[in-house]
């Protein structure tokens, strides 16, 4: 049985991280502040996988992201997934180029499947991470793409037929509703998207405790919990987030994070 993973996702804006709540952002501060403040590289080895978005709305900079993705790389050494704007191969090759592990897309799989099976074709399935961002409005599935401003009009049943045409790899399925609210995961679409695909699950928007991780990590169909909440997670939190998912007997590697 393969191991289950806690995920660290990094919401990157023009050189700067954000801190978000349903989708809108705030500004916490650079690479440097961030590692100043939080001592970043160390908290890495509480996580399996880092996911880094770049969010900016206009004027989108894929050189300047992946000048950062690179130095979330360096001194970390675990499998980092970066995406948010990859339109070509050239894109996805400057991010792998930068240490990129996976390239993660959202906007592409509705606007542009082509490329998406190119991505899939040229570096293959494991690299490639479908990121679903959605609402539950009376009790009505919403997609979104654009980093949530722009709605699709597409079910959430016809959505998941559609990746599993595109040979995806994993799918990173993120509540908008619940972003940055700390109240916990909503799984009210994991039977359904099992029921569709085979993939991995990664659960985001929500986590506000080690108990959240954990209750998400118990689920068989869940592979991965992904929380974005700097200041929740940040610090002590992850460390002790990791122990206290231990002991409870997950499956999740276990080493010595005070390294």
């Amino acid at each position: 049985m393969l191991r289950k993973r806690i995920i660290f996702t990094l919401l990157y804006n023009d050189g700067y991280f954000m801190q978000s709540r349903n989708f809108r952002l705030q500004k916490v501060g650079n690479i440097n502040w961030l590692e100043r403040n939080y001592k970043f590289k160390e908290i890495a080895w509480s996580l399996d996988e880092i996911i880094v978005l770049d969010t900016t709305k206009q004027n989108k900079d894929i050189r300047k992201f992946a000048s950062t993705v690179e130095k979330i790389v360096e001194g970390t050494f675990i499998p980092v997934a970066a995406g948010g704007g990859v339109h070509s191969l050239k894109d996805a090759e400057l991010l792998f180029n930068s240490g990129a592990d996976k390239i993660v897309v959202n906007s592409a799989l509705f606007e542009n499947p082509s490329f998406v099976k190119e991505l899939v074709a040229h570096y293959g399935s494991q690299s490639v991470v479908a990121s679903i961002d959605h609402k539950v409005v009376g009790g009505n599935v919403e997609l979104y793409i654009g980093n949530g401003t722009k709605k699709i009009d597409l079910n959430f049943e016809d959505y998941l037929k559609h990746l599993a045409e595109l040979e995806i790899g994993e799918i990173y399925l993120n509540s908008i509703d619940r972003d940055g609210t700390g109240f916990g995961y909503d799984f009210s679409l994991i039977q359904l998207t099992r029921e569709y695909s085979q993939v991995p699950i990664i659960i985001a928007g929500g986590a506000g405790n080690e108990n959240h991780l954990l209750e998400a990590l118990q689920k068989e169909e869940i592979s991965a919990v992904a929380t974005a909440n700097l200041f929740n997670f940040i610090g002590d939190g992850l460390p002790n987030a990791r122990k206290h998912i231990i002991n409870f007997g997950e499956n999740i590697a276990n080493w010595d994070v005070n390294k």
